[in-house]
């Protein structure tokens, strides 16, 4: 057997090998439920994803960021199978530029709006109109999510508007990517206060609410949930109607969200 005959057989087999890999890879990656969830999300999806997955055999594998990023990223044609933000207003957004299935829409959770600061913080704020923020942070920043796009930034600043508040801090705002990165600004000490879900401070013993928001001060928090226009996972349906059912409402509910289903 010729060095050159025996050459060209060991990259043929190489390819070879490298194609199957590649094939296993691409068949392991479909055989995923992909899930782009709201960060705010985590603890509690975590838990009712592997209670599914033990249920069913199926594999789940879940995406946090903002809700607001997450969507861009579908519309960019990012592959996922469900998206469940954390208001109405991105899911009208993939519905609008016909990337979900609008039959299977429908309104998972609901959450509340709490003013958070570091673990050992005594302070605790009446909010209601005209409350003394400002004066809270002693010079210090509010840590909340991006108010110009990300859910739980834009139910900030629609509460803060309400309360007659919001031009009394907006130059102290630090905002962050999502609600668990300004949540972290609280926790390591960076920022004094900041707003964030309840569910996301009950997640994180080193910062204690300082304060919760009426319900009246800002839009309903909303958890929608859909599957998207290109999901064609067979388990996705599944997953999206476990979502929805008896079941999974202790896990949501242990972790403080409302079950709307």
């Amino acid at each position: 057997m010729s060095s050159l005959f025996r050459r060209f057989r060991a990259t043929r087999i190489a390819i070879l090998v490298a194609l199957t890999v590649f094939g296993t890879m691409r068949a392991a990656s479909a055989a995923e439920i992909v899930v782009f969830a709201a960060a705010s999300l985590k603890e509690a999806l975590d838990d009712t994803a592997r209670v599914y997955e033990n249920q069913t055999g199926d594999t789940v594998k879940i995406s946090y960021a903002a809700s607001s990023t997450l969507a861009k990223q579908i519309e960019s044609g990012a592959p996922a199978d469900i998206f469940i933000s954390a208001d109405l207003d991105w899911m009208d957004y993939l519905q609008q530029h016909n990337l979900i299935k609008p039959p299977t829409r429908k309104n998972l959770l609901g959450n509340r709006l709490v003013i958070v600061a570091p673990a050992d913080s005594d302070l605790k704020l009446d909010i209601k109109p005209g409350f003394d923020l400002a004066g809270a942070l002693k010079g210090g920043r509010l840590a909340m999510a991006d108010p110009d796009s990300v859910p739980a930034g834009k139910y900030g600043k629609a509460a803060l508007e309400k309360l007659g508040v919001w031009n009394a801090v907006k130059a102290a705002v630090a905002p962050a990517e999502n609600v668990r990165a300004a949540l972290l600004f609280v926790s390591r000490r960076e920022a004094p206060l900041g707003i964030v879900y309840a569910t996301d401070a009950a997640a994180d013993p080193r910062v204690t609410i300082a304060g919760v928001f009426p319900d009246d001060t800002h839009p309903p928090i909303i958890y929608p949930a859909a599957l998207t226009a290109d999901s064609k996972h067979p388990g996705a349906a599944r997953l999206l109607e476990f979502l929805a059912s008896p079941a999974a409402r202790p896990i949501f509910e242990k972790r403080g969200f409302t079950v709307l289903q």
